[in-house]
C-alpha cells in the first residue's frame, strides 16, 4: 500500500449512477440492472466490494470479481470500470 486514503465517491455520485435509465445508460452503467437481475445484489454493494479493495490493479479487481463471486467478465469489469472512473473524479 502506498499510504494513500482513497476516498469513496460520493453518494450523489452514486445516485446519478443509479439514476440513469436501462435505455439511456452508456458505458459501463449500462450493464447495472442486467447485473442486478443475474447476481441478485444491488450494484452499490458491487461497487463497494470493488472500493475495499483499492488500491489495485483493474485487471486484478476484474479477477477478484469473477473467481470469489463467479461474475462474468463483461459484468466485472464494467463494475471496475464505474469505480475506477469515479475514483479519478
Amino acid at each position: 500500500m502506498n499510504g494513500r486514503r482513497i476516498e469513496p465517491p460520493s453518494d450523489a455520485t452514486v445516485r446519478r449512477m443509479l439514476a440513469v435509465s436501462a435505455e439511456a445508460a452508456k458505458g459501463p452503467a449500462s450493464y447495472f440492472p442486467s447485473i442486478e437481475k443475474t447476481y441478485g445484489r444491488p450494484i452499490g454493494e458491487w461497487l463497494q466490494r470493488v472500493r475495499d479493495k483499492l488500491p489495485a490493479k483493474h485487471m486484478d479487481l476484474v479477477a477478484m470479481l469473477k473467481t470469489e463471486h463467479g461474475m462474468g467478465h463483461g459484468h466485472a469489469n464494467a463494475i471496475v470500470a464505474a469505480v475506477l472512473a469515479a475514483e479519478k473524479q
